[in-house]
Parts: C-alpha cells; sequence; structure tokens
C-alpha cells in the first residue's frame, strides 16, 4: 500500500516543482515519509506522509483518497490538509488564516501531529536554504505551529524545534546555510 501511495501522489504532483528550488515536488513527501520512518509508525501513517499535500496542491479530493487508500489514510490526510486557506477565507489576511490554522492543528491526532512535524521540518530546512526572504515570515509561523503540534512524536518534535531555532538564529544572524542535511 505504502508504494500504492508513493505512485498515486507521484503521478498527482506530476511535473510540479518545490516553489523554493527546481527540484521535482514529489522529493518533500519523500523526505517526509523518510522521516516518519525513524519513528514509530503505520502503514497509514507513510501513505499520509507521501500523500500530505495532494488534496492541497492538485485536483485529488479526500473521497479519491478514500477510496483509494482508506478511511484512515483519508482521515490523516484530511487532517493535514490546511483549511485556512486564502480561497476558503479571503476575507482573512495570511497571519489571521495562520492563527486559525494552528488552532485548528493543536487538536488533530497523534498521528498526524507526527506527520506534520515531519513537513516542517522538512520545509524549514527547505526554505532556510533557497528563500531566506520567505523564511523571515515562515519561521516564525513555524514556531507557532510547532508549538502546537505537542503530542505528535517527541523525537521529531525535537527536530522541528531545533529546525525552527536555527532557522531563526540563521534569520537573525543574516548566516548562510551549508547544507540540507543538518541533524
Amino acid at each position: 500500500m505504502e508504494d500504492k501511495a508513493l505512485e498515486f501522489a507521484r503521478e498527482a504532483h506530476g511535473d510540479q516543482l518545490r516553489k523554493y528550488g527546481d527540484e521535482p515536488y514529489i522529493q518533500h513527501p519523500i523526505r517526509v515519509a523518510g522521516l516518519v520512518r525513524t519513528v514509530p509508525h503505520t502503514t497509514e501513517m507513510i501513505c499520509a506522509a507521501y500523500l500530505h499535500d495532494v488534496v492541497e496542491d492538485t485536483p485529488v479530493s479526500i473521497r479519491d483518497i478514500q477510496r483509494k487508500f482508506g478511511q484512515k489514510v483519508a482521515l490523516l490526510v484530511d487532517e493535514l490538509t490546511d483549511e485556512y486557506v486564502k480561497e476558503k477565507y479571503p476575507h482573512l489576511n495570511r497571519r489571521k488564516r495562520k492563527e486559525k490554522e494552528v488552532v485548528r492543528q493543536s487538536n488533530i491526532s497523534k498521528a498526524a501531529k507526527t506527520i506534520k512535524l515531519a513537513d516542517v521540518i522538512d520545509n524549514t530546512r527547505d526554505i532556510i536554504q533557497n528563500d531566506l526572504g520567505f523564511a523571515r515570515r515562515y519561521i516564525p509561523e513555524m514556531a507557532a505551529l510547532t508549538e502546537a503540534l505537542q503530542g505528535g512524536n517527541f523525537r521529531l518534535f525535537l527536530k522541528a524545534c531545533y529546525e525552527v531555532q536555527r532557522g531563526l538564529y540563521v534569520l537573525n544572524n543574516d548566516r548562510p546555510v551549508s547544507g540540507r542535511n543538518v541533524k
């Protein structure tokens, strides 16, 4: 089922590239799933890690996920899909949407929090490496979100805290980042 989820995500993301570099988008869900594999996990968690962005970034729906991968995976992907997006809440500015998303995500399941922590780790590394301008907005948002994700896997929580603090340090000291694989 995990291989099927990876291939589904690969097809759904198609030729999409990461915003902060020119690598194929699918590399991000692969890294997120890899991080989730380093801690206690289920097959459904790995599938959801591969699929965590398909509803936000492609025409795929939660119903499509449920039909292909079952209720457990669909529930995780639904928990991981941002609710407070500009298209649904155009009257809210980014700060308000992110604040509401932090509150919402503080109440997601432990499994979803674990996957989201892996997502925060990978995105934070990527953004610090490739877009310091956007990082000035993004990293403080991730500091608030990481706090809300307490209850997910503790090891990934600590890694996420480290990456966010490292990002704040880089921003506050205008230092270049030497590489993606900082542990």
